[in-house]
């Protein structure tokens, strides 16, 4: 009899072209839609209408049943609550991270193996690889679409469960295999953004959780020039939306968000891309996961390694000074950029994924 396979169905090219490549293989596979959100879904913000329609067409032409479950109780638990915490903190969250590891890889892999699937697959351009035994995460042979950074908080139990049917293969070739098929999202936008957002104006959403107490905007100097509307709703690097666009010196240079004062409730601000407040050489990172148990240990130095400190980023060189089991010290080979409180950090060999954590500070 075939392995039972639950493909977690979004609504997009990637996760269909997934469950098309593993029927095609010879398994039973099996649909799922994820509901994570339900507040202002009236208000047309939220795509899940949309991306569920989709899904419904792509389940139809691929022959497979579909199921639809509501996650969004344990999402608002999980990860949106968490999400308000930090911004309420003064850091910037990144919620997918979150999502993958609390609901795509734990309640959704839950109730997959409840349902009966001998495993669950995703779209994600990532793929699964062995060392000494164990399983590792490995990038996306599609440098421009690797998607590990969101997926370096799975373990060792979450992995042996998960099928990446199109970590393998390059964006453009998925688009051209869907649209061979005839599937009706070949040509679909990616999604981008955070998904319970939608293309609604940022601070306007947090502004309906949280409260803001407006402050001085400080430069570096301490000149104050203007007065931000809550620090929740800046982030380091930043540079539209300040609100000091005219306050410019005789350089004529761009203001960027360098830091956030919270016992003062100051916003800190420099002028210029190339300032060096913006640049940090070590990074301190906190709540640690490693996909490989026991890799390093603490006090060990770890090295060679690389970072990335966003999405996107390339990879940087940086040796890792293991404080204990939970946080750990970058020491980057050259300054980074725009390092941003909140965000996670994860940590690369070569194309594996050895784990991460959230940037705790940097100096």
């Amino acid at each position: 009899m075939a392995e039972t396979i639950v493909v977690g169905l979004s609504g997009g090219v990637d996760s269909s072209i997934a469950a098309y490549l593993l029927k095609r293989a010879g398994y039973h596979v099996v649909g799922m839609f994820m509901k994570n959100w339900e507040d202002d879904d009236r208000a047309g913000f939220c795509s899940a209408k949309e991306d569920l329609l989709d899904v419904i067409s792509v389940a139809d032409i691929l022959d497979i049943d579909i199921e639809v479950v509501n996650f969004s109780a344990e999402y608002k638990d999980r990860v949106f609550s968490v999400f308000l915490k930090e911004y309420s903190a003064g850091r910037t969250p990144n919620p997918d991270i979150l999502c993958n590891s609390e609901i795509k890889f734990t309640a959704f892999l839950g109730h997959a193996i409840a349902y009966g699937a001998d495993k669950i697959a995703t779209g994600h351009y990532a793929r699964i690889g062995q060392q000494d035994g164990m399983l590792t995460l490995l990038k996306g042979l599609d440098n421009t679409k690797d998607q590990s950074y969101f997926l370096h908080r799975l373990d060792q139990a979450q992995l042996s469960k998960t099928i990446f049917p199109v970590g393998d293969m390059q964006k453009t070739t998925v688009r051209q295999l869907a649209l061979e098929i005839g599937l009706p999202n070949a040509k679909k936008k990616d999604s981008t953004g955070i998904c319970f957002i939608g293309e609604r104006p940022f601070r306007a959403f947090l502004s309906q959780y949280l409260s803001s107490e407006p402050g001085p905007i400080v430069t570096d100097t301490g000149l104050t020039i203007g007065q931000h509307v809550g620090l929740a709703y800046y982030t380091i690097g930043q540079r539209k939306g300040i609100g000091i666009g005219g306050m410019a010196d005789s350089s004529g240079a761009p203001w960027f968000v360098v830091d956030k004062d919270i016992p003062n409730n100051a916003l800190i601000v420099v002028q210029g891309h190339e300032h060096p407040m913006l640049f940090k050489q070590t990074v301190t990172v906190s709540d640690l996961h490693w996909i490989l148990p026991g890799l390093p240990k603490t006090g060990q130095i770890r090295k060679p390694c690389a970072a990335k400190l966003r999405y996107r980023q390339a990879d940087s060189p940086c040796v890792v000074e293991v404080l204990d089991e939970a946080r750990c010290i970058l020491h980057f080979d050259h300054p980074q950029w725009g390092v941003t409180p909140g965000q996670s950090a994860v940590l690369y060999d070569g194309d594996t994924c050895l784990g991460g954590g959230v940037i705790e500070s940097a100096q």
